[in-house]
């Protein structure tokens, strides 16, 4: 929010019509002092007192409102968790019908996600990163991800072949990248323009061992664009 300017015949007189103006209570004010003014001589030459003020916006306050309205525009009644880490902010999502913003393969998810970001870094002049999660979607999804890598990375070694997987976001290519990083034997490796990029599995030469018939990871793509 940028700052406005107002004036009054004191100090106080000019705090009083900021907070009737912005509606919020003076705590909730910057308030920065443009001129000090001057009562003049006999009130000939009087100056008014003049201060710039914007709204002091709290993070949680503004996510809370930004989705508060989106549920309340489809009518759906949801609580909004919020978690601030050293990382950054988590959104824990929650309520009969809140599942019906995850979509498929969680798209509906990620671009709540991008928009509230959008409006929170417009507003805050930050860019901390916000994670918004719905039923704890994010994390069965990352389960299942981890279990779906070790299985195609199995299929590798056994059909001795490269293997694509399916096309998937940055964040759930990472998570594939991450699952095998510890296998030395096997290479994964990203190929294709979003948003169909996908992840390819390939043996690593002298990858399979045929008297232990093991398998393990080389992770050549540590950073997902």
């Amino acid at each position: 929010m940028e700052y406005i300017q107002i004036s009054g015949k004191t100090r106080q007189e000019a705090i009083e019509k900021a907070i009737e103006k912005l509606g919020v209570d003076e705590s909730k004010l910057d308030i920065q002092v443009v001129d000090e003014g001057s009562k003049g001589f006999l009130g000939i030459g009087a100056k008014d007192y003049i201060i710039k003020v914007k709204k002091i916006v709290d993070r949680e306050d503004l996510i809370r409102e930004f989705l508060g309205k989106v549920f309340k525009s489809m009518d759906i009644v949801c609580d909004i968790n919020i978690v601030q880490t050293e990382e950054n902010t988590r959104v824990e999502i929650k309520g009969e019908d809140a599942a019906m913003f995850i979509g498929k393969r969680g798209e509906s998810l990620d671009s709540l996600q991008m928009l509230t970001n959008i409006v929170v870094s417009k507003a805050l002049d930050s860019h901390e990163k916000i994670i918004l999660d719905i039923e704890n979607y994010r994390e069965k999804r990352e389960k299942s991800l981890i279990a779906y890598a070790k299985k195609m990375a199995k299929k590798v070694i056994f059909q001795r072949r490269n293997i694509k997987l399916e096309p998937m976001n940055p964040y759930e290519r990472r998570v594939i990248h991450y699952a095998l990083q510890d296998d030395s034997r096997i290479n994964t490796f990203s190929e294709g323009e979003e948003p169909n990029r996908r992840i390819v599995l390939s043996l690593k030469k002298g990858g399979f061992n045929h008297n232990r018939g093991r398998y393990s990871n080389r992770h050549e793509n540590t950073e997902e664009e």
